[in-house]
C-alpha cells in the first residue's frame, strides 16, 4: 500500500514502520547520468498514482462496523523485533530473478508506514531510485505527504497514529512477472494485495483490502537495481469471501504481532 493503494506501505510507530523489509546497501561512487525529462515525469506520475487510494481512503468516511470494548492483551515488542540478520549481505542478484526480487522488495518499502514520515521516506527514496529520479521525486512527495493530507488519515505532521490506534498500510506481494529484461534493465510487474487504514476504537475508517498491480522500470546501476519509474492500475481483484471482519482490537494485535516480510522471493 502503499501506499500502492495504500502506501499509497504497519503499525509499531517507534520507527514508523512495522513492515520491516530489507533496504539495499548505500551507493557509492561513480552513476549513470540520467534519463529524459521525459522519463522523469512518468516517475513523478507513478507517486501521485501512488497516493490516489490513501486520499480516496482519507476522503471516504463512515463508521466502524464493530466497536467492541474488548481489550487484547497486548503483545510482547520481541515478537516482531529485528534479527539483526541480513537475509542477503550485498545488493539483489543481476539476472531476472534478481529483478523480481527487487521489484517484489520495493513495493513492499514504498507501501510501508515509513512513507508517512519525512526522514524515513527521504530515506527511503534515496536507496531504491537511481540518483536521478529521487532528486526529482523528494521535492514531490513532500508536497503529496502534505500535513493536511496526514492529517485526513488520522495521522499528526510526522504520520504517526493517535494514542491507542494503529495506523495500517501494507503492500503484499502475490506474484511478479518480468515484463521486459536486459543487463542494463528491467521491467517488472508485482500483483499485491494492500492493506491500508486506521485501527482503534473511535476510528471511522477501518483496515481495508485493495488488488492492483505495480510496474517498476529498473535500471542496473553501481551492482544494483534500481527503480527509474514506476506506475500502478487496478487488480486484478478476485471475488471477496466470506470470511467475518474482525474487530479493531484483533487487527491491531495482528499487525504488533506479524512484522513483514523482510526478504521476497
Amino acid at each position: 500500500m502503499s501506499l500502492g493503494d495504500d502506501h499509497q506501505s504497519s503499525g509499531g510507530h517507534g520507527g514508523m514502520s512495522g513492515t520491516r523489509v530489507r533496504l539495499p546497501e548505500e551507493e557509492g561512487g561513480h552513476r549513470r547520468g540520467g534519463r529524459s525529462s521525459s522519463r522523469s515525469l512518468v516517475t513523478v506520475v507513478g507517486v501521485v498514482v501512488l497516493l490516489i487510494a490513501a486520499i480516496a481512503f482519507a476522503n471516504r468516511g463512515g463508521d466502524e462496523s464493530d466497536s467492541s470494548d474488548a481489550a487484547a492483551d497486548k503483545p510482547k515488542t520481541s515478537s516482531t523485533a529485528p534479527s539483526g540478520t541480513a537475509p542477503v549481505q550485498s545488493g539483489f542478484a543481476h539476472d531476472e530473478q534478481g529483478a523480481q526480487s527487487a521489484a517484489a522488495n520495493y513495493a513492499v518499502t514504498l507501501g510501508s508506514t515509513g512513507m508517512f514520515n519525512v526522514d524515513s521516506r527521504h530515506s527511503i527514496v534515496d536507496a531504491i531510485y537511481t540518483p536521478t529520479a529521487a532528486a526529482k521525486l523528494q521535492g514531490a512527495m513532500d508536497s503529496a505527504y502534505s500535513a493536511d493530507f496526514l492529517s485526513k488519515l488520522g495521522l499528526d505532521a510526522n504520520g504517526n497514529p493517535p494514542k491507542g490506534s494503529s495506523f495500517v498500510s501494507r503492500t503484499i506481494p502475490v506474484g511478479t512477472k518480468v515484463e521486459q529484461y536486459s543487463d542494463a534493465s528491467a521491467k517488472v510487474s508485482v500483483w499485491y494485495v494492500g492493506l491500508i487504514g486506521m485501527s482503534g476504537k473511535s476510528s471511522t475508517d477501518p483496515v481495508t483490502t485493495t488488488w492492483k498491480t505495480w510496474t517498476f522500470d529498473l535500471e542496473w546501476v553501481n551492482d544494483d537495481w534500481k527503480i527509474v519509474a514506476d506506475t500502478q492500475k487496478e487488480g486484478p481483484a478476485p471475488l471477496p469471501g466470506d470470511d467475518r471482519a474482525s474487530r479493531f482490537d484483533e487487527i491491531s494485535k495482528a499487525v504488533e504481532e506479524y512484522g513483514g516480510f523482510t526478504y521476497a522471493r
